[in-house]
């Protein structure tokens, strides 16, 4: 399998050129490059011989389940990445940063809210340093683990230092022991002022984790087994930014929910809401977030997207 970013970009630009019947124009503004850039790729993939009868590079196919999974679930953006064998989480971390990457050519700041998470974490680390400073990141969630230390997936400060752009984190921990705490937390004015702002994300990038024995929330400690016992006996199937919704993408409440800190990511808001993620543990949390439209972008790889769409 070919893993050169250039030739992924290329074969993408050849698609949409020679398959999808795009105009130079349009492959620019699909993948937020300049006309001559795309003019470049399209040129790049004919000389590469990616372009004979059929587009041979396994992109193609990808790009085949991108337009399904778009079509199906009505997403915004997609991007599925090659199955490879490894860490799915680790397959589709370098499309989840040319995504994010694609989300910084816009000439319009945006404010990012950044979840946190191992597919994240990958994510953060593929992301090219480039200074971006008209471009805000906020936290969607505390950073702050129960025992003071810092999370082990912060992903707001990787992601700051890349691309020196300005940056609120939550100082606040994840999960407060009382209600009352939460609340306490929550009238600070600096971290009133962050959460004011992450409700203001023009683009998400989150996590999504399920909701079986292996569910993120009781390996982190956030949940005991009976709690998590349970929450799958009342219908839970998925979570974002540790709250729990059931097969339909409804919120449920959890032993969670009123000592949370994070920001709840809102179904069918303005926002572009990025979920990256992907492996068969994810399949039910991910059909469940995608009927619910708690998100309106995907970040997957092939064999997830298949069975999505099964």
């Amino acid at each position: 399998m070919n893993e050169d970013p250039i030739l992924d970009a290329a074969a993408r630009a050849g698609w949409l050129y020679y398959a999808a019947g795009r105009t130079q124009d349009q492959i620019a503004a699909d993948m937020g490059i300049s006309r001559q850039r795309a003019q470049r790729l399209v040129s790049r993939a004919m000389a590469e011989g990616l372009i004979r009868v059929r587009l041979e590079h396994p992109i193609a196919a990808c790009m085949e389940l991108e337009a399904r999974l778009r079509a199906r679930f009505d997403l915004r953006e997609v991007r599925v990445a090659p199955s490879t064998g490894r860490d799915p989480t680790l397959s589709v971390a370098p499309a989840a940063a040319a995504l994010f990457e694609t989300i910084l050519t816009r000439e319009e700041p945006q404010i990012i809210g950044l979840g946190t998470g191992r597919a994240l974490t990958a994510m953060a680390a593929e992301v090219q340093a480039l200074p971006c400073a008209r471009h805000t990141l906020v936290s969607l969630i505390g950073n702050i683990g129960e025992d003071g230390a810092a999370s082990r997936f912060e992903v707001l400060l990787r992601m700051a230092t890349k691309l020196g752009a300005p940056h609120y984190p939550m100082s606040a921990p994840v999960l407060t022991e009382t209600p009352e705490e939460r609340d306490l937390f929550l009238s600070l004015p600096p971290v009133r002022r962050v959460r004011d702002l992450a409700t203001r994300a023009t683009v998400l990038f989150i996590g999504v984790g399920q909701m079986g024995e292996d569910a993120p929330l009781k390996q982190d400690g956030f949940l005991m087994p009976d709690e998590l016992a349970r929450l799958q006996a009342e219908g839970a199937m998925g979570e974002v930014t540790g709250h729990v919704f059931d097969a339909e993408g409804a919120y449920l409440p959890t032993p969670l929910a009123d000592r949370m800190t994070a920001v709840r990511v809102e179904p069918g808001k303005d926002h572009l809401a990025i979920g990256v993620a992907a492996g068969p543990a994810k399949i039910g949390a991910l059909r469940a977030a995608l009927n619910g439209r708690i998100l309106n972008g995907l970040v997957t790889d092939e064999d997830t997207a298949i069975t999505l769409l099964g």
